[in-house]
């Protein structure tokens, strides 16, 4: 039986936060409230980031080691606490397509330089996950932070704080609540439902089709990846799950009127391939590939357009065993989109508001 352990802090968010803003095309953030994020950190320290989240991994399996309280000045203390040599090993945990990229950079870490077979073995892992690989002097700006890696650890201790005192300080101030009102209302529901049910509650539209098989299950709730998850070994006899909490009326952008759950369903609603995919997907669940293959398109393309209709929370992955990804339409939360827009002009309508509010 698998003992479920619940940890709530804001430092996976630290991580998952940069992450996002980096790759909000990814998450279905806007690009220019991103982009505004990230101009407030000096240009050197904004570049450094963008160099290495670019590759890296969540290295989340280092925070589930921090003391508590797990929050951004943990993740600071710990970080300058670490011998430079070491930071940015600390940082590289291997996930998924980055299951090999330790290795290849602490090689490059260990030599002080790099070379050709390095820079194709970088490529070779995006190729293997159907990825496109980054162009050669990304990977290589890339490499040359890896050889110079004591140099990089202190220019990213400076960056780490920067992003810190600029940005997410504040933020982490806002999102704690609601972490801990996540974490308190998942506990309850794991009382109530078995384990494959849970996750695929927690998980908002993931199914799997056999439970994580492993003694223990960490389970951390994330403001920033909603309604994704990450998950994470963390040794032999335990896992991490990282779940989206961020609640359906409230938007990751501060101050934004429009909630992210209607605004990500009416976008991904409104291109006609994701409507084919989605009336395709309503008749029966169907792989990328078989997707590929009715509409004609490449399966990267697809891909992009299944991502959206993910994080607009309109299609349900159910991981089959062998990892093979089966897609199938959420209907209950297309039919939700409707109610959701329906509530969201109901409340926003003043009456006796605008020219026209006389009738005429």
């Amino acid at each position: 039986m698998t003992r479920l352990i619940w940890d709530v802090g804001t430092a996976y968010d630290f991580f998952l936060s940069l992450y996002v803003l980096y790759h909000p095309e990814d998450y279905g953030l806007r690009r220019a409230w991103a982009a505004g994020v990230r101009s407030r950190l000096p240009a050197t320290e904004r570049d450094l980031l963008g160099d290495l989240f670019d590759f890296l991994a969540f290295p989340l399996g280092w925070v589930h080691q921090l003391p508590a309280p797990r929050d951004g000045a943990a993740v600071l203390r710990a970080f300058e606490a670490l011998a430079p040599s070491r930071r940015l090993e600390a940082l590289c945990t291997p996930t998924s397509r980055h299951d090999e990229m330790p290795a290849i950079l602490g090689a490059v870490a260990t030599r002080g330089d790099w070379g050709p077979d390095d820079v194709e073995a970088l490529r070779a892992l995006y190729e293997r996950y159907e990825q496109k690989p980054p162009r050669k002097k990304r990977l290589t700006r890339f490499l040359d932070l890896w050889a110079g890696a004591e140099a990089t650890s202190e220019r990213l201790l400076a960056a780490f704080r920067a992003y810190y005192e600029e940005f997410f300080a504040e933020e982490e101030d806002r999102i704690r609540p609601v972490l801990e009102d996540a974490a308190a209302q998942a506990v309850d529901l794991a009382g109530r439902v078995d384990l494959p049910e849970l996750l695929d509650r927690l998980g908002q539209g993931v199914r799997f089709a056999e439970a994580p098989d492993v003694p223990e299950l960490v389970l951390a709730p994330s403001f920033w990846i909603t309604p994704l998850i990450v998950m994470a070994p963390l040794g032999e006899s335990r896992q991490l799950f990282v779940f989206g909490a961020r609640p359906v009326g409230m938007s990751l952008i501060p101050g934004e009127l429009v909630p992210d759950g209607l605004y990500h369903g009416l976008k991904a609603l409104a291109d006609p391939t994701r409507l084919r995919i989605l009336h395709y997907l309503s008749q029966s669940p169907m792989t990328p590939a078989d997707l590929a293959r009715r509409l004609r398109l490449r399966p990267p393309t697809v891909t992009h357009h299944l991502q959206t209709l993910r994080i607009a929370g309109l299609v349900r992955l159910s991981i089959e065993p062998g990892g093979r990804r089966l897609y199938a339409a959420r209907a209950e939360a297309i039919a939700g989109n409707y109610e959701a827009l329906r509530a969201f002009l109901d409340d926003a309508a003043v009456p006796g508001d605008g020219p026209l509010a006389d009738g005429t």
